[in-house]
Formats: C-alpha cells, sequence, structure tokens
C-alpha cells in the first residue's frame, strides 16, 4: 500500500506521542526543531536538551528511548497499528500540521497533535456551537435544547455535543433531524460508543458529520479522559451553550474551557427550585454566560451581520392524528395529568394508552414527566 505525506506524518507523531514526558505543547517543540520528517526520532541529548520546555531529565530518557532500536520497532508497530484501525473504520487521522486541522482548535492552550475522526473532517471547520448539560436532562431542559438547536442548525451551524445521555443526546438528534451537521466529540475511542450501542443515533451523525476523539481507538471512556474531552468540545466552537448543569460537572467544566479560550458563553436560565439550573444560572449571575431564549441570542453575538436574516422555521405543518391519539390531546389541553386521569377522560386502557403515548412522544405533540405524568408539548414559534 501507498503511504501518503499525511500518513508519513501522522505515524511520526503517533509514535513520538508515545514518549513519556511529551505532552502535545513538547511534541510540536520537537517538530518545531527537527520538521515532521524521520529525522526527528534521530535526535541526541544535546540537540533535544536546547529545546525550550525539555528539560535535562526528559532530553535523556527521550534521547535513550530513541535511540533503541528495541524501543522504535515496537513504537513504530504500534503507532502503524492504529492507523490499520483507522482505515478499517473508514476513519482519518488528522494531524495539527494538516490542513484539514479545525482552525479554531490551533487557537487554543494545548490542541492534541492528532484528531480521530469517524465520518466527514469538513464538519469540523463549520460554523460552530457547542451545546452541553447534565446527563438528567428535566422536559423543560429537552424541550430547550431541541428549540434552540434545530433553529441554529437551520442557520448553517454545526451542534457539537458529547453523545452523552440527556442533553447531548438531544443535541445531536435536534440536529441530525433538522436535517443540519453535528459532531460527537467522545472522551474514548472512536471506536467505542458505549451511550449508543445500538446505533439508533451515531450512524445518523455520520451521514453529514463527525465522531471525534483525541484519544487512541481502542481507549475506553476513562473519568480522567473527560476534562480533555471538554476542552475540545469548547476549542473546536465558536460558543457554548449550557442547557442544564448544577453548579459542578462536565457542563461547568466546559464552560470554564470555553471562558479559558476566550470563546462565548451562553446559557439557558432555570427555574430557582430546580438543582439542574443551578448551573447555568450561575453563570449568569456572574455574568459569565449571556441568557439565551432563542437562536438569535446566540447569532446576535457568534455572527451579528447574519442576525437580521436569520432563518424562520414558521410552525411546524399540523401531524395526522387517529382517532384516540386526538382524544388524548383533547383530554391534556386543560394541563398535564397521571395516566390514570387521562384514562378515565378517554376510556382507553391503560395497555392502549401506553401506545398511544409513545406515538405522540415520537410525533413530538405529547412529553412525559416523571410518575407517568403526561403533558401536550408547548409550540413555540420563532
Amino acid at each position: 500500500m501507498t503511504t501518503t505525506t499525511e500518513q508519513s506524518i501522522a505515524l511520526l507523531l503517533l509514535i513520538i506521542s508515545q514518549l513519556p514526558g511529551i505532552g502535545p505543547s513538547r511534541a510540536r517543540a520537537l517538530v518545531n526543531r527537527f520538521g515532521p520528517t524521520p529525522a526527528l526520532l534521530e535526535a541526541d541529548y544535546d540537540a533535544l536538551r536546547q529545546i525550550p520546555g525539555v528539560g535535562e531529565t526528559i532530553a535523556r530518557e527521550t534521547a535513550e528511548r530513541l535511540a533503541s532500536p528495541a524501543w522504535r520497532q515496537k513504537a513504530g508497530e504500534t503507532a502503524a497499528e492504529q492507523l490499520a484501525r483507522a482505515e478499517l473504520l473508514r476513519a482519518t487521522v488528522v494531524t495539527i500540521l494538516d490542513p484539514a486541522y479545525p482552525p479554531l482548535l490551533k487557537e487554543i492552550y494545548d490542541p492534541p497533535l492528532l484528531l480521530f475522526v469517524r465520518g466527514n473532517p469538513d464538519a469540523l471547520r463549520l460554523p460552530s456551537l457547542a451545546v452541553v448539560g447534565t446527563r438528567k436532562a428535566t422536559a423543560y431542559g429537552k424541550q430547550a435544547t431541541e428549540f434552540i438547536c434545530r433553529e441554529m442548525a437551520g442557520n448553517g451551524y454545526a451542534i457539537f455535543s458529547g453523545l452523552a445521555y440527556g442533553i447531548d443526546m438531544m443535541a445531536h438528534r435536534a440536529a441530525v433531524e433538522s436535517d443540519g451537521v453535528t459532531v460527537a466529540v467522545l472522551g474514548c475511542g472512536i471506536d467505542r460508543i458505549y451511550t449508543d450501542p445500538a446505533g439508533r443515533l451515531w450512524p445518523r451523525i455520520l451521514e453529514r458529520g463527525a465522531i471525534v476523539s483525541e484519544e487512541w481507538i481502542g481507549i475506553k471512556p476513562e473519568p480522567g479522559n473527560f476534562p480533555r474531552r471538554n476542552r475540545l468540545i469548547s476549542g473546536l466552537t465558536q460558543g457554548t451553550l449550557i442547557v442544564e448543569s448544577d453548579i459542578k460537572g462536565g457542563s461547568m467544566i466546559t464552560a470554564a474551557c470555553a471562558l479559558e479560550q476566550n470563546r462565548e458563553v451562553f446559557a439557558i436560565p432555570g427555574s430557582i427550585f430546580s438543582a439542574a439550573s443551578r448551573g447555568a444560572n450561575f453563570l449568569i449571575q456572574q455574568n459569565q454566560a449571556r441568557p439565551v431564549f432563542s437562536a438569535g441570542d446566540i447569532l446576535a453575538e457568534l455572527d451579528p451581520s447574519r442576525n437580521p436574516a436569520m432563518k424562520q422555521t414558521g410552525a411546524p405543518e399540523p401531524l395526522a392524528l387517529n382517532i384516540e391519539e386526538s382524544c388524548i390531546v383533547e383530554a391534556l389541553q386543560s394541563g398535564a395529568m397521571h395516566i390514570d386521569l387521562i384514562a378515565d377522560k378517554t376510556g382507553l386502557t391503560i395497555d392502549a394508552l401506553l401506545v398511544h403515548l409513545f406515538e405522540l412522544e415520537l410525533k413530538r405533540v405529547v412529553e412525559q414527566e416523571p410518575g407517568q405524568i403526561f403533558r401536550k408539548r408547548t409550540q413555540r414559534s420563532t
């Protein structure tokens, strides 16, 4: 098989990534000094210790490993295995020296040397918004996420999130169902999509968007990976929207990363009585996030020139409902109610109700709250 220049550079960077003590910043310093060529692997102690940020201890240990045929052979085999696994997944290894590397990501303090990308790498270069939030999303949070993401996708913005349960999943789903682009940023290898094992969502993400990670293929979703993942979500995008989050959590880490990276932070206000909204409300209170009520609020900051021409989604076309579904919707006109009360009002059995309510949820006419309580969805217009 013919090896391209990009593959040769990826192989080299995968090799030096295995050097102890050589993180992304030191690796970039090595590449700047020796170039992305095999000459880098011939660097000796005297040359290495002259590089800013590489002290005597790391220079000595690095020189010893580079001079070891056994270490170089093993590191080369491991790197080649990663490229082979990427090929099997039809994935792309995008290096920081590649023109396809996301320009926004290059601006952060510690951009990764490589990204493993399944799907369309060009999706990483589109106008973009990160949307993150709690795994224990409320009905309000899910509806707000869908409302904002559909508008942003309709205005040409790629939606980035972490493919976690709750708000993340809703953000991705809203984007794909609006025929938009969405990118899932993982804290594990791109082959380990543990939150969607049945493949209900991630294949649709790959149709127009991408699944991306800096973690090597095969890496499990360890807790220590996720703070690094969070900085990628914010670093890849122009702004970050916090939908629902408690005071502590991954979403708040992502917001902190966005602020450090000098990116815009937005938050959806929530009830003062809801733990799920404490983080978002806190960010707004501290003037660290702009309150958001529609996609227009976000576009006004990210792209003011486009905001006046913001595409309007308009009211959805009426859905065709059967007789039983229409009776259920009519019963819910007065407000949320328990399934037993719905049964009394409609005359339907509980078993039949569960089937019809599930269909109405899929049609986005009804939403369920904890305790088998159902309500008619509120339709917001732009």
